[in-house]
């Protein structure tokens, strides 16, 4: 039997556990459009950056369903280009798939294009994919599946397709896509495991450093025996909703905008086993060279390229399954920790997470307290997606206590504006209206992919929106401030910036909106609008002068480097710990 090729490649993806697909529509792809709408659920969205963008979360909260991104050429392709960098530098599954003129109008380098909108789209991207490939033919379903299974293979990342015109167009004879299983990972032999096992025991305060390589479900099997067994856990970002913030082992989410608490210990940490990480410069400071400072590290990690980049200083550096790892270790004969976990928690609790060292001017909401505030708001079945950069992304992953059962995504490697709506969409069509996302960005963050509100609005999302309004660009305003005497330059209204008035920009397309008063938890319309099913959004008022503390302060030098502070130290300094931890001190 013949089919269209479009139409098979809606049945392999189908088959393969693709259930939506994200996309703009374009004449370059009107056979795959109209092809994957019979075989999967099309989300269109108003620019291919969200599409890619919405895809990636969806794959990480709706597995084992998948969600694709599908764009026509040239302006579709360029569009995407951030949201296929993003998945690379977090090893985030996408698959991309994007139209090109035909392959008898494809300039093959001879000019700079010969078909209409034509780009040479895999030579733009194949820097940030794991694969990028041009169809010149129907590829057979052996080669269809090979190519778009590099995308969850490990380590994960995208994937983008080029499709001609012509190709998608053409018949072939129908074929079934097959099954493929995993490849099978390398394993941590049992003497490693051992060897690791002694080292965590011998250890008089060990950490258990969860990365997002470990899978949530792994994770899940194991954490009632890591509480049971009092054994100390830390998270990446990535790795936040791994644990709950309840839980009597967890001690918090180190990093360079990381708890003061979480750094102190981990940097008195003797044995630390960080697991499925990449120990980047976020995660152990610029000034890699201390952390961790008196310990054994040991780095496992699927990325033979990340173990040998030479930062930070590790003692074992193992390639391997991460997961499987984790289990056997879990599983072995450990040792108990009370007394560090107890010491640990003291500390957690003498420092508050809340300094008292901030200014915010009166009439304005201090962003540190209303993450706080927000946070006893939620739900245990809540997604919840700060976004990627800026304040109300160090703020969120610097304070919220996330409860167990609730999931967290962000993009900190790339760390781009605009990611956190796109993303909070994909989070809501995974959650399929049965479950509330709640997007906490900021207004310059939020003003880049503000069109998707559209989207929004079509589908109807239960999503909460809270968007800090600090007019402008908070962190390069205090980058400014702190190193350029103050000489705002386009981060705000009276440097060049202009931001929307917010009401009436949500009043365009009906979505529900309130300017959140300071005690918006006893106002009643807040309650409603927070708790009833559907979209709305809510301005925090935030003061563009409020300031941002701990952070780990830098310096410009004599020749211009820039050196940081290493984690442990913190600007201010804080004297919470006398009497409580010498060690702290020493």
């Amino acid at each position: 039997m013949t089919i269209k090729y479009s139409d098979q490649i809606g049945q392999w993806l189908r088959d393969a556990g693709y259930t939506h697909y994200f996309y703009v529509g374009g004449g370059n792809i009107m056979h795959l459009t109209e092809s994957l709408d019979r075989f999967l659920t099309g989300v269109p969205v108003v620019h291919e950056v969200a599409a890619g963008v919405a895809a990636e979360y969806f794959n990480e909260l709706a597995s084992p369903a998948k969600a694709l991104a599908l764009v026509t050429a040239g302006p579709g392709l360029t569009n995407i280009v951030t949201a296929l960098s993003g998945a690379y530098l977090e090893s985030r599954e996408l698959l991309v798939i994007g139209g090109q003129v035909k392959t008898s109008d494809l300039a093959n380098k001879q000019v700079r294009s010969r078909g209409i909108q034509e780009v040479d789209g895999v030579a733009l991207v194949e820097s940030t994919c794991k694969l990028a490939y041009r169809f010149l033919k129907p590829e057979p379903a052996s080669s269809f599946l090979n190519m778009i299974a590099e995308s969850w293979t490990p380590r994960k990342g995208p994937v983008f397709l080029e499709m001609p015109l012509d190709v998608q167009a053409a018949q072939v004879e129908a074929q079934p896509l097959g099954a493929m299983a995993m490849p099978a990972l390398p394993t941590a032999s049992d003497a490693v495991i051992d060897e690791f096992v002694a080292a965590y025991n011998a250890a008089q305060r060990p950490i258990i450093l969860i990365g997002g390589g470990i899978e949530y479900d792994v994770m899940a099997d194991v954490r009632g025996l890591m509480i049971d067994r009092a054994v100390p856990v830390m998270t990446t970002y990535n790795g936040a909703d791994r644990v709950g913030g309840e839980d009597r082992n967890y001690l918090g989410r180190p990093n360079t905008w990381g708890q003061r608490s979480s750094n102190l210990i981990i940097q008195q940490a003797d044995f630390i086993l960080a697991l499925g990480t990449r120990l980047g410069l976020q995660q152990t400071g610029f000034n890699w060279q201390e952390f961790g400072r008196d310990a054994k590290i040991a780095h496992v990690e699927i990325d033979a390229g990340e173990l040998a980049k030479g930062h930070p200083r590790t003692d074992w550096q193992l390639q391997c399954d991460a997961n499987d790892l984790l289990r056997r270790f879990v599983a072995a004969e450990l040792a108990p920790k009370e007394d560090w976990l107890s010491l640990a928690q003291r500390v957690r609790a003498a420092v508050p997470r809340v300094e008292q060292v901030n200014k915010t001017g009166e009439g304005y909401i201090s962003p540190y307290d209303f993450i706080v505030r927000l946070e006893r708001l939620t739900r245990a079945d809540d997604f919840v997606i700060p976004c990627s950069s800026g304040s109300a992304f160090t703020l969120s992953m610097q304070l919220y206590r996330q409860q167990y059962g609730q999931r967290m995504v962000t993009n900190k490697s790339l760390a781009s504006m605009g990611y956190g709506l796109s993303g909070a969409i994909g989070a809501a069509i995974a959650g399929q209206g049965k479950r509330r996302t709640i997007l906490i960005e900021g207004d310059g963050g939020f003003a880049q992919n503000m069109q998707e509100l559209g989207t929004v609005d079509v589908n109807r999302c239960n999503l909460k929106i809270f968007i800090f309004h600090d007019q402008g660009h908070a962190s390069i305003r205090m980058t400014q401030r702190s190193y350029f005497e103050g000489k705002y330059l386009g981060c705000d209204r009276p440097s060049g910036l202009g931001m929307p008035k917010w009401e009436k920009l949500f009043a365009a397309w009906d979505i529900p909106v309130m300017a959140l008063p300071l005690d918006f938890e006893a106002s009643e319309a807040f309650q409603s609008m927070m708790n009833d099913e559907g979209p709305a959004a809510f301005i925090v008022p935030v003061d563009p002068e409020q300031t941002y503390f701990p952070k780990i302060s830098s310096r410009i030098t004599a020749t211009g480097s820039m050196e940081s502070n290493p984690i442990d130290r913190m600007t201010p300094e804080i004297d919470y710990l006398e009497g409580v931890w010498p060690l702290v001190s020493a």
